[in-house]
């Protein structure tokens, strides 16, 4: 059996293409969350990261069930952190820092203090 000979030339296709897959990472750990796994969340790119926020089941934040903020996942120098919407006071509160995203996927997913998804 005869195989055809490789194409040898070399195709310039501009730049090369860098795909980041953290946010199928981070919707993928969602989709396995303890909490609210009834509810669709939403991931959105921030300027340092990722932002979760995802419709309120229990009315305790917005009594309408809109869509509140649920964690970000920042990106930093050397590792991530997370936080989550201390929503009465309006603001980001640090809840932790790893060296890889894999751990803070599972403080949110799990949700043992019951802050991220109120």
């Amino acid at each position: 059996m005869m195989t055809a000979p490789f194409d040898k030339t070399v195709r310039s296709v501009g730049p090369a293409l860098v795909l980041d897959l953290t946010a199928r990472r981070i919707e993928r750990a969602l989709s396995r969350r303890v909490r609210y796994r009834y509810v669709q969340p939403h991931l959105t790119a921030g300027p340092t990261g990722w932002i979760v926020s995802s419709p309120c089941c229990s009315r305790n934040v917005d009594p309408e069930g809109g869509d509140i903020l649920i964690a970000w996942f920042e990106r930093l120098d050397d590792g991530w952190a997370v936080h989550w919407r201390a929503h009465s006071q309006d603001r980001w509160v640090l809840h932790s820092q790893a060296d890889s995203l894999a751990p803070l996927l599972d403080v949110v997913c799990r949700d043992e203090e019951r802050i991220f998804w109120p």
